[in-house]
Parts: C-alpha cells; structure tokens; sequence
C-alpha cells in the first residue's frame, strides 16, 4: 500500500520540530556493506546478511530493504514507515532499556551455565537479519499452509515469498543446523497490529533453544545408561509427542521449567510468584505459558515447551531432543522499569535516554515520565467496500501518516445500514411496474439495494506527542489526510 506523494507536503509544519533530534542510526546489523547472499541460503549458515534479490527496475515495482531490492507482487505490504526501522536495532544501542534487558538475560545464562572448558554454554545472536523467506518464518516451524498467523493482513511481506520476520523462531532451524545445541537469540520482528500503548508493528524478541543427547539428559540419573529418548509404536498425548518416551519429556520439562525459573527470578527477584499455564504452540509439545504475579494481576511473560521432534531431524539433530521458550523485551522492560506507552522506546528525547544510563546493567531503575502533554480527539467513520477490508489495513495506514504521533486508534461503532424491503417492494408496483424499461428497471433496483445492508465503522483517533503540545491544525492535517488517504487505498468511503 503505497501512500500519495502529494500528501508529503501537509506534513511539514509537523516534521520540522522533530528534524532537530538526530535519527537513530539505521545501518546494516554488522554495520558494513555486503556482497549480495543467496536469497534461499543453506541451512548450513546464519543469514547475518540480507538475501540478495533482483536488480533495482523502478521504485514503483521493488522494495529496497538496507540496500537491496525486491521485486513487488500481489502480496506486497510493507510500508516506508516499517522499513525505515529495520535496521535500527534498539536491543544492540547501549544503554537502551531494550539493551539493558537483553544484556542482563545474557549475562545471567553466562554465569549460571558454564561448560568443563569454562566457556559459557550459551551462544548469543543478536544481530541476524530480519529479512527473512515465508519458509524460515512458518514452514521450517511446522505452521500449516492454512494457519492464521500466515495472514497477508497479520504480517509485512516484501512479496510472496519474502517477508520482515514475525517471530526470532523464522532463525531457530538454522542455528541448529549449524551445530548448536545451546542458543540464545534477540532481534527486532515485525507484525501488523491494532495501536494502543502495548502494541508496536516493530518490537523486540529473545529466545532460547537447548538439545540434549541421550548421554547429557540421563547422565545424573541412576541407571540412566538404560533409558532413552526416543520409542517406537508411540503415541502422541498430552503429556508427550509419540517419539518421545515419557521419562525424556519429563527431563526436558523440568530443565526447561526450572531454566526460567531462575532467569526470571534473577529479573524481578527471588520472592516472585510463578505459575506455568498449559497451551499451544505449533512448533512445541507439550507447551506452557510463564505467568507471574505482578501489582497483584498475574502477567503472562513468556512461552515455552519441548521442540516439535520433526522440527528437530529437520535440522539435522535426529539424535537429540530440546526445549525452547521466547519472550517480548518490551513487555519485560515496560514491567521492570515502570515504562507506560511502548512507544517510548523509539523516542530520542535525552530526558528518556539518560535514566537508562546506568553503571551497571542490574542497577534498579524507574522510568521517571516526561511531562505527559495533553492529547487530541478526532474521530472518522466510513462505509466499507463490499470485500477486501481489514481492520490492520487501516491501523498500518494511520501508522504510515501519522506515525508516533498516534497514541491510540479505537473502534467506537459499528453500524449494519438495515435493508429497506418496502422500498425495493415499491419499486416493483405501481407506475414503476407498469411504465418503466426493464433495463432502466433494474438498474433502479440494484441502485437501491446498493444501499441497504451496507457496514460502516467509526474509530476514534488519540494524537499525542511525546515531547510537545500538539495544535489542533496540527492534527486536522494529519486526519484529513488520513481521511483522503483511505478513501484512496482501502476503497471506503467517508461519512464525514
């Protein structure tokens, strides 16, 4: 959906005050140019390197992401707003809360899992890149052709085949494949959403993965030379997947749960409360959600379970099995350091900034809020077309125009235009039906149907900026482009 570039000039008198704050720095992850990769690259080796793509035709017919082109399909969705963050890397800035929450996770596996060479067992990745094919991001998970998580209108796609990553998981069969058994990985994913102070269409991913082989899971167990991994005949339950034996699971089970516990407790303290919520992951079995008791509400943290064996020989580990768990660095730091709107974490404002500039990274800190300047209401309501609209089709557009300076979109009403029978009825009596050419007819007909039955939605707009007052003129340039822009992309039309 590409926005019109007549609309650019209106933005003016809103984007000269934030051309004074110097824009964060939106290099490649490894901070050079590259020679272009494969775009289906081996299994064999990480993509720390963007997928190479067709040469640059036209802007109108490509993507350029972080200096390499791909060509636009019908699937193509990605905005300019979404990819002038990609690259940006907020969990690699130091000092950033992103970063401080990342680093204390890691230091944290270095100290506590040591291998005998005294090395640390865990790997870190942090900077492998976002873009990512549909086969990394569900295939090689195990998500189903069908799966609703595949949704053009749940994901940022380059194209068909290509995509901003919805999840750091796109990456697990490949750091597996090459030779890892213990990984943790952290990187910026991108979905579609609604917009509220919890939800970004950029956040902020860490995960972990660890295999076991036969030897290292039953080594401290008696006669552990006599039991295995793996059975056949099985059968899939609750409690196990069907190649697994229900000792192995329960191993893995309790490694992975106490794991967190302790990397948890490590972030919040030792009296935390914990409980751990069966549910569903396609890529785990058995699964849980971490939840924690926080200001007197449990809070989900993270999720988590035993790697879907299949998943596992994909990636050529046949021999072992494994857990993994990934969690969200903005729900932690939002908790850990009192933040109350996520977008926060892309502000430039020195007054955010500096309170995260600590000595250390376990330094207790508590985000002191800035002048909370007061927001501005416009509501815009519209007919739908007959097909083809999304609710995070418009959310994505008023993400585009507005930008940050969008603190909340809400859906206020909905309205069902009832379908007026005694006008239709009237319309085939009297003069009508005695006088009038069935053609003409039945176009007066169709045009009165075309207006009954017809769906309308009402959303309500809250501009607030982080670091000034806003002006009503301000916010009615941006509204009414929004109100254009709609009309112009989405095909509804506007009852204003």
């Amino acid at each position: 959906m590409r926005l019109h570039c007549r609309i650019l000039p209106l933005f003016l008198p809103i984007l000269k005050p934030l051309a004074r704050h110097r824009p964060l720095c939106c290099l490649p992850a490894n901070g050079r140019p590259t020679t272009a990769p494969r775009l289906f690259p081996s299994y064999c080796h990480l993509t720390t390197d963007v997928p190479s793509s067709q040469p640059l035709v036209g802007q109108d017919t490509t993507v350029k992401v972080m200096g390499y082109s791909y060509p636009r399909d019908d699937f193509t969705n990605v905005t300019s707003k979404i990819l002038a963050k990609v690259g940006c890397n907020l969990h690699n800035q130091a000092h950033h809360p992103l970063w401080l929450v990342k680093e204390r996770i890691k230091a944290h596996f270095y100290r506590a899992y040591i291998m005998r060479s005294g090395n640390p067992l865990f790997s870190v990745h942090d900077n492998l890149s976002p873009v990512v094919t549909t086969e990394q991001n569900f295939d090689s998970l195990l998500i189903p052709p069908d799966h609703p998580s595949r949704k053009r209108g749940d994901n940022y796609y380059l194209n068909r085949s290509t995509m901003l990553r919805a999840h750091t998981s796109a990456h697990q069969r490949e750091l597996v494949c090459s030779g890892l058994d213990a990984f943790l990985l952290a990187g910026d994913v991108y979905r579609r959403d609604e917009i509220d102070a919890s939800h970004y269409p950029v956040f902020h991913q860490m995960e972990g993965v660890r295999l076991f082989s036969n030897h290292e899971l039953f080594a401290k167990v008696s006669s552990g030379e006599d039991l295995s991994l793996f059975e056949s005949g099985g059968h899939r339950t609750p409690q196990k997947q069907e190649t697994h034996t229900l000792e192995a699971v329960k191993l893995v089970e309790f490694d992975l749960k106490q794991t967190l516990d302790r990397m948890v407790r490590h972030l919040f303290g030792e009296e935390l409360e914990i409980r751990w919520v069966e549910c569903y992951f396609p890529f785990t079995h058995p699964s849980f959600e971490m939840e924690v008791r926080f200001q007197e509400d449990w809070l989900e943290v993270l999720g988590c379970g035993v790697m879907e064996q299949e998943l596992v020989h994909s990636a050529g580990a046949s021999n072992k099995i494994g857990w993994a768990f990934g969690l969200g660095l903005e729900r932690l730091a939002m908790v850990l350091y009192g933040i109350p709107d996520i977008r926060l974490f892309w502000s430039q404002d020195d007054r955010f900034l500096k309170q995260f500039c600590l000595p250390s990274i376990n330094d207790p800190v508590t985000f002191q809020p800035l002048s909370k300047y007061p927001p501005l209401i416009n509501d815009i309501s519209f007919w739908l077309p007959a097909e083809g609209y999304t609710e995070n089709d418009f959310y994505d557009l008023v993400r585009s125009i507005g930008g940050d300076l969008v603190e909340k979109v809400t859906l206020v009403d909905q309205f069902t235009h009832p379908k007026c029978r005694c006008l239709i009825r009237r319309g085939l009596q009297g003069t009508d039906k005695i006088n009038a050419d069935p053609v003409v007819m039945k176009e007066r007909l169709a045009r009165r149907k075309s207006r009954t039955q017809k769906h309308s939605h009402c959303y309500r707009i809250t501009y607030r900026h982080m670091e000034r007052t806003l002006t009503q003129e301000e916010v009615r340039v941006l509204h009414a482009s929004i109100e254009h822009t709609a009309e112009q992309e989405l095909g509804v039309k506007g009852r204003y």
